[in-house]
């Protein structure tokens, strides 16, 4: 399983480097929004629209954070009618080569552009600015500012609550695991929420803790191998259930809870249901949802109507943008008290924290 994610990534990093040299060759949710106002110039026709987006590592087929964005663009392809170009990172790749990509397509016509990923951060900004009547978004940043920059953020402290919350009502030895991919200020977000979650049913209750990788080195988002040592590590220390937040590496850690005959926690799609998981589909017993996919479409359909805004859309609890999956009936028992945590968070009553 582990050599066949390896090879997959693999064949998406040459096929990203395929459609950059073709692109050389000229080849609702609600959302809680703040910003500034809509743009004024007169909307473009859908039919006419040519969308250009750039993934994070593991790109599309990785069963996560870079799928869900797939399905926002493959959705405005369906719905909205417009033509798209999709280009892959690499792995160990510079933001110089951040910055080629989004030029590439920027200069190619291709209007609006996204960036997959705070990794993009530096260059969505650097890159905006050099193509002013362009628009871009990024997503899970908000450092890149501009008048043509749309941030697209989540509030991923609040669902990984709720499944900190089923980790610890469905754990037999109080004792459950968070695997970070990279350890940096967006995933702290996860874990902070899930032990925050975690600690409001159990409060004594034992939690593990691992990041894969430090920065500059992002390759802990495409490393399954490293996934499953992590994750091997914790079930041998008494976890019963891991949560993990580290894209294609996930993978790695749903085949150390199946050899474990344990539990495990999704991210970002709901995971026990897509195809890509079906051999981990029992041991899976939710997923944190981040609806990336509804960000995505939401910045398209604005785009086409002329109403994108320019700084950060939050998309939260109250706005649907993040949630827990039920996929499986593994978590029916307790659905009750989980739901409960949902709405106090959303009335406000509990703040959940962010680091």
């Amino acid at each position: 399983m582990l050599r066949n994610r390896v090879s997959k990534l693999a064949a998406a990093t040459a096929s990203g480097a395929l459609l950059m040299a073709a692109a050389a060759c000229g080849g609702s949710d609600e959302t809680t929004t703040t910003g500034a106002s809509a743009d004024a110039s007169s909307a473009p026709a859908a039919s006419q629209v040519k969308v250009g987006l750039a993934y994070d590592i593991g790109g599309r087929g990785d069963g996560s954070f870079n799928d869900a964005a797939a399905a926002g663009l493959d959705k405005a392809e369906s719905e909205l009618k417009v033509e798209k170009k999709e280009l892959e990172a690499t792995q160990g790749e510079t933001d110089a080569q951040k910055e080629e990509r989004l030029r590439l397509l920027a200069s190619g016509g291709y209007n609006p552009v996204i960036a997959v990923g705070f990794a993009y951060s530096g260059s969505v900004a650097k890159v905006a600015k050099e193509f002013p009547d362009v628009k871009f978004a990024i997503v899970d940043d908000d450092a890149a500012k501009g008048d043509n920059i749309t941030n697209l953020m989540f509030a991923e402290e609040q669902g990984s609550f709720l499944v900190g919350a089923a980790a610890a009502l469905k754990s037999e030895k109080g004792n459950v695991g968070f695997v970070g991919g990279v350890d940096v200020p967006l995933i702290h977000k996860f874990e902070a929420g899930f032990e925050a979650g975690a600690k409001a049913v159990k409060p004594d209750i034992k939690i593990q803790s691992k990041y894969l990788t430090q920065p500059p080195d992002f390759g802990g988002f495409g490393d399954p191998a490293k996934g499953k040592t992590a994750a091997q590590g914790m079930y041998d220390a008494g976890a019963d259930v891991v949560y993990q937040a580290a894209g294609g590496s996930g993978a790695g850690v749903f085949e150390a809870a199946k050899a474990a005959n344990a539990m495990a926690i999704g991210v970002d799609s709901d995971q026990a249901a897509l195809p890509a998981y079906a051999d981990f589909k029992d041991v899976i017993i939710t997923s944190m949802i981040k609806k990336v996919d509804v960000a995505v479409f939401d910045f398209l359909k604005n785009y086409t109507t002329g109403t994108v805004k320019s700084g950060p859309s939050v998309y939260d609890l109250k706005a649907g943008g993040v949630d827990y999956s039920t996929t499986g009936g593994k978590i029916d028992d307790i659905k009750s008290k989980i739901d409960e945590y949902k709405q106090k968070i959303i009335n406000g009553e509990i703040t959940v924290p962010t680091s």
